[in-house]
């Protein structure tokens, strides 16, 4: 009898440690992050007087990340640069690529016979002024989309800021470092900026996710200071923190936890039921004797 029992207790067991590996097995599966392709913006000044948009090749760069934060495909920047083999191997630090046309060439006069001068009315110039946006890239720690005074900046990244008609452009470098005004972040800030309706974007570093969207639209004022916050999360912590595709923990933990609770609750009822009838036999033979 004793045989039988702890037979079938061992077999109960092995089959809960089945379906227990195979959902540990599936939950793995399903919880891979995928990485969200990111967006750029142009990363050049103003165009020059001849109409041309000039980006400087900078240290760590590429084809791709060249494409990425101005918004143009691989395709049209080899176009605009033959000099780039098909490969992207010919890039050099400081080698000048165009980009693109932002206007039309500023045309010389040629001397001629000085106009008479003539009595001109004074009109009022209107006064536009200019504003301020200041941008920063946290690193999300827990993946929430929301910084906390514990997260600070990541280095390694680009931020652009450019205005929808094409005026203007100009591109920064994120970095890591504390404030030691306000010991907080240090913000990447665009001054002097003229009024208007601005992209501003963001290209996340190597071995991070964005953790929001990677472009913004914002509309600035005269004396306006605007801030904008863009999150990223390591890699490496996303998968130690096995996630949905939502951002939240699994629903499949939950689960699990409940399915093991409801084993060892079996198991323990199983074996208090079969040792029962055995309690009371020997009760009953120590009141005989």
């Amino acid at each position: 009898m004793r045989l039988i029992i702890a037979m079938k207790t061992r077999y109960l067991f092995l089959a809960c440690m089945f379906l227990l590996v195979t959902m540990v097995f599936r939950l793995s599966i399903s919880v891979q992050a995928s990485p969200i392709p990111q967006f750029g913006q142009y990363e050049t000044p103003t165009p020059g007087t001849d109409g041309r948009i000039i980006y400087i090749v900078r240290e760590a760069d590429s084809c791709i990340r060249i494409s990425l934060l101005h918004n143009i495909s691989v395709d049209l920047l080899r176009s605009l640069n033959p000099e780039i083999d098909i490969n992207c191997t010919t890039l050099q630090v400081g080698q000048p690529l165009l980009i693109g046309m932002g206007g039309s060439a500023v045309i010389t006069p040629s001397p001629g016979p000085s106009p008479l001068p003539t009595e001109i009315n004074p009109t009022p110039t209107p006064f536009t002024g200019t504003t301020e946006v200041c941008v920063l890239l946290f690193n999300d720690i827990n993946g929430d989309a929301l910084r906390q005074t514990t997260e600070i900046g990541i280095a390694g990244g680009a931020v652009s800021l450019t205005n929808i008609n094409g005026s203007y452009s100009q591109t920064q470098d994120t970095t890591d470092v504390i404030d030691p005004d306000t010991s907080g972040p240090t913000l990447s800030c665009f001054t002097d900026i003229p009024e208007g309706e601005y992209s501003v974007s963001v290209a996340i570093p190597d071995g991070y996710n964005p953790t929001m969207a990677v472009n913004q639209t914002l509309e600035v004022a005269a004396g306006d200071r605007a801030f904008v916050d863009f999150g990223a999360q390591s890699k490496m912590a996303q998968a130690a923190t096995p996630t949905d595709q939502s951002g939240k923990p699994s629903a499949l933990l939950g689960i699990l936890g409940g399915f093991l609770l409801l084993c060892g609750a079996g198991l323990g009822w199983y074996a208090l039921r079969l040792r029962g009838p055995k309690n009371k036999i020997n009760l009953k033979n120590l009141i005989k004797k």
